[in-house]
């Protein structure tokens, strides 16, 4: 993925603002293992410089608690504590794809980054920054119809990855983007994958592939596992956790 991050023209200036701050993380999916553990190294002093801040301002609302609460949160040193703390968060992942207001406009491939690092490199992304709320966020607000080719393309991806591998907490939310972003070259590489030699890729592209063809029907852990029955009883096979 490259980075896509900075911009000109309208915004221009918070896309810039925003690779300041987390331009480092696309170092995160690098294919050199090497830019990985420098960005793995990066976000584990950048989570210490988050905490040491937390730390401030938690104690500097001991300190000013007796104040009352509203002249308390007007003290000038617990106000600034708690905008050094924001500003801590906003150099971190994931904390910063939600001080910065969620997965739109300029958070974008830094949403999309959180979602492919978990995607390709899931034993780092768990060590580093589990976050399964967060990645079921950040795919719910996936699912809008009007996305650029570049961002289709990555949805496309990750889907893919998705239904290829074993089950992974929250995956199935994966079933939203595709009915999003369905089309022809969606089609196909789930229609590879449900007759590959992957146990996994063949029961859940064949699921997947089944619910864009019905889209009155819920994705829900009844109709999986309804289906899932159906399909061992016709082909063998199992499934994974649902989620």
């Amino acid at each position: 993925m490259t980075n896509g991050a900075e911009g000109a023209g309208p915004g221009g200036e918070e896309a810039d603002a925003w690779h300041e701050r987390l331009g480092w993380a696309f170092g995160l999916i690098a294919d050199d293992p090497t830019e990985r553990e420098a960005a793995l190294a990066h976000l584990d002093g950048a989570r210490r410089n988050a905490w040491a801040a937390l730390d401030r301002r938690n104690e500097l609302w001991h300190i000013t608690r007796p104040l009352g609460p509203e002249e308390q949160y007007q003290e000038p040193a617990f106000k600034r504590a708690r905008e050094v703390y924001r500003e801590m968060c906003s150099r971190t992942l994931p904390a910063g794809l939600w001080v910065g207001g969620g997965a739109d406009g300029p958070l974008l491939p830094y949403a999309l980054l959180f979602l492919e690092w978990e995607a390709r490199f899931p034993r780092a992304w768990t060590e580093y920054a589990k976050a399964w709320g967060t990645k079921q966020s950040l795919i719910r607000r996936m699912t809008v119809a009007d996305h650029d080719q570049p961002t289709r393309a990555k949805l496309i991806d990750l889907v893919e990855i998705a239904v290829r591998r074993a089950y992974r907490c929250k995956d199935r939310e994966y079933v939203r983007v595709a009915r999003a972003v369905d089309g022809e070259e969606l089609r196909h590489r789930l229609g590879t994958a449900a007759v590959s030699d992957n146990p996994w890729a063949r029961l859940h592209a064949g699921y997947v592939l089944w619910l864009l063809d019905r889209p009155e029907i819920p994705n829900t852990r009844h109709v999986w596992r309804t289906w899932v029955a159906e399909a061992s009883r016709r082909q063998g096979g199992s499934s994974g956790p649902c989620g």
